[in-house]
C-alpha cells in the first residue's frame, strides 16, 4: 500500500462523486422497499433497459443521453403503473405478495435481460456526450465530468423527489400509505392509487439513473446484477424509505468503496462496504435516519 495525501484526497472526492451516483439509482428502491415493502429486485434491469434506451436515442439521433432520459420519465412512469396493477391483481390483492411477489420480480428481471441481450448482443455498449472524457483539475483534485455531471443530476433528482414527498398531497400521501391505509380511505384516497403512483415514480427514475450509469461505464445486460446487493444496502443503511439517508448512505459506501480500491485493491470494496454496513446496523439497527 502507497499512502500520499493527494491520493487520499482523490479518493475521497472520487468515493462522493460515485456516491452520487448511487443515491440515484437507489432512490426508486427507497420508494418501493422503502415506503410500500415491495421487494423490488428487477430494478436493476430497468436500469439497464433505461442505459439501452440512452444508448439507441443517443446513436441514432444523436441526442444527449440525460436529455433522453428525461424524455422518456413518462415512458417509464407507464411501465410502473402497469406492472404494479399486474403486481396487485395477482399478488397483493390475494395476500400473496411475500414470496410469489419476489419470483415475479425475479422473473421481470429474468426477461429484461434475455430481451436485451437477444436484441443487442452481449457487446458492451456506450454513449457520446461532450463531458465524457474531460477532467477538470481543482490543484491537487481531478473532477471526471463523466462521473461529476451525473453526481449533480443524481442530487438535483434527489431534490425533486424530496420536495415531491414533503410538499405534495399525492407525497405526503405515499409517505402516509406504509402507515396507515384506513386513515387514507377515510380522507377519500385510494391506497391502491397511491402505491401504483409511488411504484411508477420508483420505476421513472431508473431512466435518469440508466443514462447516469452508461455515462459513467460502458454497459451490457446483465451488468445490473452487481447493484442488487448494493442498492438494498444504502436503503437499509440510511433508513427505511428515508431519500435523505439514502443520499448519505450512498456517499459512505461510495467513499468507502473508494478508498478501499485505491490502497488495497478494488476486490476487496465490496466486503469492506457491506462489512459498513453491518457494523452500522449493529450500532443503529434502524439505519442513519430510520424511525
Amino acid at each position: 500500500m502507497i499512502f500520499s495525501f493527494d491520493l487520499l484526497i482523490n479518493a475521497v472526492v472520487s468515493g462522493v462523486l460515485i456516491g452520487g451516483f448511487y443515491a440515484a439509482i437507489a432512490s426508486g428502491v427507497s420508494l418501493s422497499f422503502g415506503i410500500l415493502d415491495i421487494v423490488n429486485i428487477a430494478h436493476p434491469a430497468f436500469i439497464i433497459l433505461g442505459s439501452y434506451v440512452a444508448y439507441t436515442i443517443n446513436h441514432q439521433f444523436g441526442l444527449d443521453p440525460i436529455l433522453t432520459s428525461i424524455l422518456m420519465l413518462p415512458a417509464f412512469y407507464v411501465l410502473g403503473a402497469g406492472i404494479y396493477q399486474i403486481y396487485y391483481v395477482a399478488f397483493e390483492k390475494r395476500g400473496q405478495e411475500s414470496l410469489r411477489g419476489l419470483a415475479f420480480f425475479f422473473g421481470l428481471l429474468f426477461i429484461t435481460e434475455v430481451t436485451l441481450v437477444l436484441y443487442f448482443g452481449v457487446d458492451y455498449r456506450d454513449v457520446d456526450a461532450s463531458y465524457i472524457g474531460p477532467t477538470w483539475h481543482l490543484g491537487s483534485i481531478d473532477l471526471p465530468l463523466r462521473i461529476a455531471v451525473p453526481c449533480v443530476f443524481s442530487l438535483l433528482l434527489i431534490t425533486a423527489l424530496q420536495l415531491f414527498l414533503g410538499r405534495t398531497f399525492i407525497g405526503r400521501a405515499i409517505m402516509a400509505v406504509a402507515q396507515d391505509q384506513l386513515a387514507l380511505r377515510l380522507m377519500a384516497v385510494d391506497p391502491v392509487r397511491i402505491k401504483r403512483i409511488a411504484f411508477a415514480i420508483s420505476i421513472a427514475t431508473a431512466s435518469l439513473a440508466g443514462a447516469f450509469l452508461i455515462i459513467i461505464q460502458p454497459v451490457e445486460p446483465s451488468v445490473g446484477r452487481g447493484y442488487i446487493g448494493r442498492i438494498f444496502a444504502i436503503c437499509v443503511l440510511g433508513g427505511m424509505g428515508s431519500l435523505p439517508g439514502t443520499v448519505i448512505a450512498a456517499m459512505l459506501i461510495g467513499v468507502v468503496e473508494s478508498l478501499t480500491s485505491t490502497f488495497y485493491g478494488p476486490s476487496w470494496a465490496p466486503a469492506v462496504s457491506f462489512g459498513f454496513l453491518l457494523l452500522t446496523l449493529a450500532v443503529r439497527p434502524a439505519g442513519l435516519l430510520g424511525r
